[in-house]
């Protein structure tokens, strides 16, 4: 492929063999921010380079998946790349597997190969393959999925195109108070109510825990420190082990009984520490403070 240029626009061609993969990396792609557009003939993808820069930067990457499906995917392919060049950054990633895996996937799915006619399946999956030669020749990037469950395909994709300094995992910290109900979509919960209650001391009772007269009793107390030492520790592993797992969201609710004092001190705790890991962005909430 030619060379990068210096313009911001990226555009990234998602193409290979039927069944090797391409919708697993386009919703990757999506998730990590790219706008994904499928099945477009391979000449439209000027028209929309140019569309993309007239909307000032809203658009800065694009990412296009071409399969046997548009009857212009091999028609000045190199005429159509070099022009797409001039106008941003172009890279191809062609996804590709073995027969007899291809065979055994569109077998599962009890689909036909786009190209199979009246012959068999395996004479689809061979006649792609010599449409495709030239293309896969010049793709910056050839994936063999042949070995990749869709979770391990979807890790390979963020390996390849997230930027190193993007977040990994996004967590969300949330207070909340065990009277209200606990949150549904709650990942881990933690219980801070073997801590004693503000609420019965009558100078910290109209006071919460994003005020520091309410945080320093709640977090002085004892073993208050201990326990967010010990559950920092433990969370570190745990969330290392999502960004393994390619989970992007998580919600750890820490809980009082009313969500106002003991719960929110902790949990603006939590988020400070966490917030430095290694690959998390943290997003602190309180559902319950401003309830009576």
């Amino acid at each position: 492929m030619a060379e990068a240029n210096s313009q911001q626009q990226e555009i990234l061609i998602v193409t290979g063999m039927s069944g090797a993969g391409r919708s697993t990396v386009a919703n990757t792609l999506e998730d990590l921010g790219w706008y994904v557009v499928d099945n477009l003939p391979l000449r439209m993808l000027t028209t929309l380079a140019d569309m993309a820069d007239r909307t000032d930067g809203a658009l800065p990457q694009i990412a296009a998946v071409v399969d046997v499906r548009g009857r212009d995917l091999l028609d000045h392919v190199r005429e159509t790349l070099a022009e797409l060049t001039s106008k941003a950054r172009v890279r191809i990633i062609f996804l590709d597997a073995t027969d007899d895996v291809l065979v055994r996937r569109y077998e599962a799915v009890r689909r036909p190969h786009p190209l199979m006619g009246d012959g068999s399946l395996l004479n689809g999956i061979q006649l792609e393959r010599q449409r495709l030669m030239e293309l896969r020749a010049i793709s910056d990037f050839v994936v063999d999925t042949s070995r990749f469950n869709v979770h391990q395909l979807a890790m390979h994709v963020r390996e390849l195109f997230l930027a190193e300094d993007a977040p990994r995992l996004q967590l969300v910290v949330q207070s909340f108070g065990f009277k209200y109900g606990t949150p549904n979509d709650a990942d881990m919960i933690a219980d801070m109510r073997f801590l004693p209650n503000p609420f019965w001391e009558a100078e910290l009772r109209n006071h919460t825990g994003v005020e520091a007269v309410v945080s320093d009793f709640v977090l002085s107390r004892q073993g208050a420190a201990e326990f967010i030492d010990n559950y920092t520790q433990a969370l570190e592993q745990v969330l290392a082990g999502y960004q393994r797992e390619n989970k992007r969201h998580a919600t750890l609710a820490i809980g009082c009984t009313g969500g106002k004092h003991r719960s929110v001190a902790v949990a603006r705790e939590l988020a400070d520490r966490l917030s430095k890991l290694p690959g998390v962005q943290v997003n602190l909430k309180h559902r319950d403070l401003g309830r009576e």
